[in-house]
Order: structure tokens, then C-alpha cells, then sequence
């Protein structure tokens, strides 16, 4: 069916337009009719609208963003859509609302639309937005099939064929076959990729791109110079700013990074996740009158947000007692109280909120309760659940502990605990031993534990070079069972895949590195701000969905990447991928 336009839409397209607005709604309709739409279904309501996607496929969705209705709003909409995995690939869902601030932008990407309109806008330009949403999905659909079969193999095959020939959205394509070739760890080909697209069409996504590549192929220092000249091309590049923070934190060069965390904050300041990396940043460096107003903004702008990382409320808690802020104190608690409401029975949380009580039991002088919950958080050291974020928010809370004048014998201990289990790289070891700052022997003590790590591993590398790999291996299991230390555990893994061969135990050695692997437990790579799975800056979102049980599940982890994506072809600045299988 043509419009007078020369636009044109496929016979019984059925859309649906979602908005409290009687007004908004009459006006999309009409624009719809306009557009070539006969087939339109209206809610004005967010209950009404999943009733209906729950049971219609629909070829568009226009849906307001924010509702009257308590707790509703289009965002929350699609979240529910795609959790159940409702919302199908064919579907072009666009967000439609009055709001353009930075917050709003990047919390619509991470839910991957593929649009966001900002009203008002003319019928032509949403026929323009349409279109293009619509002929992407047809000309990715193979691509989008690899995908959601979760063959990313092929996924990435096919990026790449349609890159090469110069296809159409070539550049669309070579955009996620690069993520999709960091997915699957291959770091080179993806970096060779952004490189070509450079060398077709110099987009800053893309050297960003490479940067991104070189920081996961462990060349941070490199991606420095990458990111430096970036910025150099164009110095309002905030995610170039989000990945050189990245880099310098990697590096353990904290006072570089609170300077390009503040940068990329000032780009932005409506950013809650840029608002969380300068107010982090701040408290470890120990400015903690910028980590408290950074802090307690990005939770006024987004506490209640997929982007907000309830890190940030622990320590805006730290920063409150630092302050003697009782009634600050006391609203960290009604906030996590709050959360735990949403995600009951989530442990990280729980965790949080123990940490946060025990500073206001500190801060009223309940010492005795305050040191058993300490005892309780400390008995979980070698627990496999207990991770790096665990680690600095109890050795924060020793420190206050120790220059409260609270005698805790076996704080030490704990501590040095704490180091030998997570000071595997610069980076880590200095975040760890800037949440012991407030009292100055314990990061000291977290700083000799790195050089610990390191001997041992280097007596073992040694051990194995002079013929003795059997030797190694079994040493490094036994200071990994000691310390839980996960680089000592890979070490252990690298030498006995490299001289399996000629180790007449190396299935028995190999069945203990499996076994030890579950007590090890997951430990960041590298130094990271939050939560391990955050925000990939410059990136597209590419995240799968096991089941829709498993995905309600996951409403009580921490929340999953965003991103603002930059793309060139088409231009939908706020575009992103979400990836479900069949």
C-alpha cells in the first residue's frame, strides 16, 4: 500500500500505540493511517497493552515512556516484553516521549529499541524512522536467525560477508559482527575488523572499537595512545572518555582516571552511570566530600534505573559516616530496604544492606552488634560466592573499625586474607588497598600480598622451566587451596595444558584444578568500578536469555550492559540488539 509520500507498508501491518495521553494517542493514529497503517490497536494503559502483546504480534509498537499509573512506565513495559521473550525480532518497537535527557537516551538503548522519538516530531520524520527500522530487520534477518539460534559463529560469519561486499547497513553489520567476535574471545579479528571499517569510513565507534579490543587482549597501555588520539580528533567523545577511565583504572592509575572520569561527567551530566564511575573514583581516591554530592546525585537521577549500580549506595553510606551523617545514614537504609522489596532474596543486595547497617550501628556506638555483624560478613571470606566487591566493602569496614579504636584481633588476619585471595594485578591490588586507605597498614598490607602472589607464581614458572611441570603444577594447587587465589589456579591450568603431555598425572592434577575452581570461585580480570558486567561504552548490547524463568531470576542480579550506540547507517542514535534464542 503507497501513501502520498512514496511510502509504503505491506498489507494488514498491525500496529499498537500504548499512551495515557487520549490526545498523543489520536494524533500517532492519525500519523500511522498516514503512513499506510490500517490496523491499529490502542492502550491506554501499560497493564492493557502486555495483555495484548502477550497474545498479538504485532509490526509496531509505539509506546509513551512515562505513565500516571504508580510504578508503570513504557520502559518497564518493555523490560517485561522482553524478559518473557514476547517481543519478537520482526517486531519495531520505538519508545516515544517528551524527555531528552542523557539519562533517559541510555536507558532506552539498553533495553534495545530500535527507536526513540522525541516529541514532537512530523509525520515525515516518523515515516523516515519506520522505514529504516523495517528495512534493517529484513536485510539483518539471516544475520538475526544465526543469532537467536545462538550460532554465533555464523552470526559473525555473516557480519563479516556483508562488511566485505559492502551490502546493505554493511556498516550496521560490521558493528555487531565485532561484538560478536569479542563474544566468542577472538580480540584480533575483532580489532582487524574495526580497522577495516576505519580504513572504509573513519567513524569514531570504530577506532573506539579497536581500543575496546586491545583493553580485552590485555594491552591496556596501547589502547591509552588509542583513546588519546581519539580524544585528540574529537575531545567531546564521552564513551572515548568511559573506556580510557577503564584503561587507567586497569593500570592502577587512579589519579589519572578521576580526571577522565570527570571529564566524561562534565560531557554529560545527567549520566547516572558516569555519575557512579567520577563518585567511586572519588571515594577511593579518598575525596570524599566529591564522592558524596556525586554519589547521592546519581541516586536522586537513578536509583530506580537498570543503569544504577547499588555499589554506588554502599558507598555513599561510607561517605555519609565519614561525614557523621546521621539522617544521610538512616536514608541508605530506607533505600536498600526498598530495593530488597524488589529483589528479595538477592544476596548481593543483602550484602550491601549488612554492610550499610553495620556503619550505623558504628555510628550509634552499638560496637558489640556492629563486630558481630563484621564476624558474620568476615566468616564468608572463602566462600565461593564472596567476591571482589565483597572484599573492599569488608576491608572499608575494618578500617573504619580500626581507626574507631574497636580492637579486632583477628582484623589482620582478615585482611591479609582478603589480599592474598584478590591482589592478582596492579589494578586490583590497588583498589583493594584504597578501601583499606582510611586506616594506612592495612593497604599496605593488601600491597605485600600482590608481591606474595607474585613470588609464588614466579618460583613455579621457574620450577617448570627446569623440567619439573608436575612439581609446579602441584605447588600452585596448594597455595591456590591456601590464598583462593585464581591466578595461582590458572597458572596451575597454563602449565599443565602446555606440559600435559609428558605428566604422568595430569589427569588426576587436572581433576584438582576442577575441583578447586568451584571453592576459587569467579574473580575479575582486571580492576573494574561495580559490577563485573557493566555498561560497554562504544558497544552494542548483545545478551542472551536462557529462558524466561531464568530471566526472572535475574531480576535480582545486578543489572545488565547498556550502551548508547553511535550508529551511522541508519540513524538511530539510541539503537541497540538484544539476542534471544528460539
Amino acid at each position: 500500500m503507497a501513501t502520498e509520500n512514496g511510502s509504503s507498508a505491506a498489507p494488514a501491518v498491525l500496529a499498537l500505540v500504548v499512551d495515557s495521553n487520549a490526545t498523543s494517542r489520536s494524533i500517532l493514529v492519525a500519523q500511522l493511517r498516514e503512513y499506510g497503517v490500517t490496523r491499529i490497536v490502542q492502550c491506554s494503559r501499560v497493564q492493557d497493552a502486555r495483555s495484548r502483546l502477550e497474545h498479538t504480534v504485532f509490526d509496531y509498537v509505539l509506546c509513551e515512556q512515562y505513565f500516571g499509573e504508580g510504578g508503570y512506565s513504557g520502559q518497564t513495559l518493555l523490560d517485561d516484553l522482553r524478559r518473557a521473550q514476547l517481543l519478537p525480532f520482526s517486531t519495531v518497537f520505538f519508545m516515544v516521549t517528551t524527555e531528552a535527557s542523557y539519562a533517559a537516551v541510555a536507558e532506552a538503548a539498553e533495553s534495545a529499541l530500535d527507536g526513540y522519538l522525541l516529541k514532537p516530531f512530523t509525520p515525515s520524520a516518523l515515516f523516515e524512522r519506520l522505514s529504516l527500522a523495517r528495512l534493517r530487520k529484513v536485510h539483518l534477518k539471516p544475520i538475526f536467525d544465526a543469532i537467536e539460534a545462538e550460532d554465533f559463529e555464523s552470526a559473525a560469519r555473516l557480519c563479516v560477508e556483508r562488511f566485505e561486499a559492502r551490502k546493505p547497513y554493511w556498516l550496521y553489520a560490521a558493528r555487531i559482527g565485532s561484538e560478536l567476535l569479542l563474544r566468542l574471545g577472538r580480540h584480533d579479528e575483532a580489532r582487524t575488523l574495526f580497522e577495516a571499517v576505519i580504513a572504509a569510513r573513519a567513524l569514531p565507534w570504530a577506532k573506539l572499537g579497536v581500543a575496546r579490543a586491545q583493553i580485552e587482549s590485555g594491552q591496556a597501555a596501547r589502547a591509552i595512545t588509542t583513546l588519546q588520539e581519539l580524544i585528540g580528533e574529537d575531545a567531546s567523545f564521552a564513551d572515548a572518555y568511559d573506556v580510557l577511565g577503564r584503561a587507567q583504572v586497569e593500570l592502577g592509575n587512579f589519579s589519572q582516571a578521576i580526571e577522565t572520569y570527570r571529564t566524561a561527567s562534565g560531557l554529560t551530566p545527567d549520566s547516572v552511570v558516569r555519575l557512579q564511575k567520577l563518585g567511586m573514583m572519588s571515594y577511593y581516591m579518598g575525596d570524599r566530600e566529591t564522592a558524596t554530592k556525586v554519589l547521592a546525585r546519581a541516586a536522586i537521577l537513578g536509583i530506580d534505573s537498570k543503569l544504577f549500580d547499588f555499589q554506588s549506595l554502599v558507598l555513599l553510606t561510607f561517605s555519609y559516616f565519614a561525614d557523621n551523617d546521621r539522617k544521610g545514614i538512616e536514608r541508605c537504609i530506607a533505600d536498600f530496604a526498598r530495593i530488597l522489596e524488589r529483589h528479595h532474596g538477592s544476596e548481593r543486595i543483602l550484602r550491601f544492606a549488612e554492610v550499610a547497617r553495620a556503619l550505623q550501628l558504628i555510628q550509634q556506638r552499638q560496637f558489640s552488634q556492629a563486630v558481630e555483624s563484621v564476624r558474620r560478613m568476615a566468616r564468608e571470606i572463602d566462600s565461593g560466592g564472596f567476591d571482589f566487591e565483597a572484599a573492599c566493602n569488608l576491608g572499608s569496614l575494618l578500617a573504619v573499625l580500626a581507626v574507631t579504636s574497636i580492637d579486632l584481633p583477628e582484623s589482620e588476619g582478615w585482611v591479609r586474607m582478603l589480599g592474598l585471595r584478590y591482589a592478582n594485578t596492579r589494578g586490583l591490588t590497588e583498589l583493594l588497598a584504597n578501601a583499606c586507605s582510611l586506616h594506612a597498614p592495612y593497604g599496605d598490607l593488601v600491597r605485600d600480598c600482590l608481591q606474595q602472589i607474585n613470588k609464588t607464581a614466579e618460583i613455579a614458572m621457574a620450577r617448570s622451566l627446569a623440567g619439573d611441570p608436575a612439581g609446579a603444577v602441584q605447588s600452585l594447587l596448594q597455595q591456590s587451596e591456601q590464598t583462593l587465589n585464581s591466578k595461582l589456579l590458572d597458572l596451575s591450568q597454563q602449565i599443565l595444558l602446555r606440559h600435559g603431555a609428558r605428566v604422568a598425572t595430569a589427569e588426576p592434577l587436572q581433576q584438582a584444578v576442577d575441583t578447586l575452581r568451584h571453592r576459587v570461585g569467579s574473580a575479575p580480570a582486571r580492576a573494574i568500578l561495580g559490577q563485573e558486567s557493566e555498561r560497554r561504552p562504544g558497544g552494542v548490547l548483545l545478551r542472551v536469555r536462557k529462558a524466561a524463568d531464568e530471566s526472572r531470576r535475574m531480576q535480582e542480579a545486578p543489572p545488565p550492559d547498556a550502551l548508547e550506540p553511535e550508529l551511522a547507517e541508519p540513524p538511530d542514535p539510541a539503537a541497540a540488539l538484544r539476542l534471544r534464542p528460539v
